[in-house]
């Protein structure tokens, strides 16, 4: 079975930063063999792509609305996934999901991952 858990969330202030991490487990599951992403969920909304990292090369996609401002990254061998979050805004409060997707390269497209996380929440204040 495999477990992806989020920690990191937590409270913090207009132009603040946060770092999230993913750990991913499971008895046959090779994190390796998945590209990786990260959604959000804020209140009174629809869950939505935020950034993705595909298997080991690591390319990369964001959504427009945290390009420079965010940085997904993974660590194979631990295996981690994690998220930097830099000069956080009041409209970036939500609950923040990581999934891992059998997809060859990353997808901003939630119908392609196949596990998925709890979630942690992140809120930021004005």
């Amino acid at each position: 079975q495999v477990q992806l858990v989020e920690s990191g969330g937590g409270l913090v202030q207009s132009g603040g930063s946060l770092r999230l991490s993913c750990a991913a487990s499971g008895v046959t599951f090779s994190f390796s063999n998945y590209a990786a992403g990260w959604f959000r969920q804020g209140p009174g909304k629809e869950r939505e792509f935020v950034a993705g990292i595909s298997r080991i090369i690591g390319s990369t996609e964001y959504a427009d609305s945290v390009k420079g401002r965010f940085t997904i990254s993974r660590d194979n061998a631990k295996p981690m996934l994690y998220l930097q979050m830099n000069s956080l805004k009041p409209d970036d409060t939500a609950v923040y999901y990581c999934a891992a997707s059998n997809a060859l390269s990353t997808t901003p497209r939630m119908n392609r991952y196949n596990f998925w996380g709890q979630g942690t929440q992140v809120t930021v204040s004005s």
